[in-house]
């Protein structure tokens, strides 16, 4: 039962690490942050970094991994999900599946957006790694949809790509200046449905029949 008990500890702490990590990567950047600050967030000694994993390098790579664990998890249930009858209506099922995970993990949105915009190992690590297999997953719905003619054909699959990563992640990225233009807190679950509503409509239109 101790065994066990010490066991579950270790996971918590090492979970509460990983999530510390995403927050402060995504809040100084990867050269910002420090292993001090990020054993400060998640309330654990600091030598409990290095046991769990060796310095920073090794624990920035963890934490996008996880982030990415959760993603994907959420996005390849909607890709292989049987209820969807046709490619919009799992269309409309991937956009909300993704809307609300960048809802749950703003700082992941934060942390694409500062580590994609230069070149460098922890770009083209974590491309490889996570959004080029990313990418090959969702290629097959965007180019069934392109030939249902539900979206574009002319249009090349990655900017639909982008422009979902864009519109569903902006809103909780900017989540103070969003509270100061429109005095909306995007937390709100009632919030993340209307965004969610809204960024399916831009991508598909109202909902039609078959979709209610």
């Amino acid at each position: 039962m101790a065994k066990a008990a010490t066991v579950e500890a270790g996971t918590d702490a090492r979970e509460r690490i990983l999530r510390a990590a995403l927050e402060a990567f995504s809040d100084s950047g990867f050269n910002g942050a420090t292993t001090r600050e990020i054993a400060a967030r998640a309330g654990v000694p600091l030598g409990l970094l290095g046991y769990h994993f060796g310095g920073k390098p090794k624990l920035w790579r963890a934490a996008v991994d996880r982030a990415f664990v959760e993603l994907r998890s959420g996005l390849d249930g909607v890709l292989a999900e049987a209820r969807a009858s046709d490619e919009r209506g799992r269309l409309r099922l991937l956009i909300r599946a993704h809307v609300g995970f960048v809802a749950r993990n703003p700082e992941f949105v934060r942390l694409m957006q500062e580590e994609g915009k230069r070149r460098g190992p922890r770009m083209r690590w974590l491309v490889d790694r996570h959004v080029k297999p990313l990418y090959a997953a969702l290629l097959p719905l965007i180019e069934r949809a392109q030939a249902a003619g539900i979206l574009p054909s002319d249009i090349a699959p990655v900017h639909f790509v982008y422009i979902l990563a864009g519109s569903a992640g902006v809103l909780f990225h900017q989540a103070e200046e969003c509270r100061r233009v429109a005095g909306i807190d995007v937390g709100d679950p009632a919030v993340v449905e209307t965004h969610a509503r809204a960024v399916e409509h831009v991508f598909l239109g109202p909902p039609q029949e078959e979709d209610s």
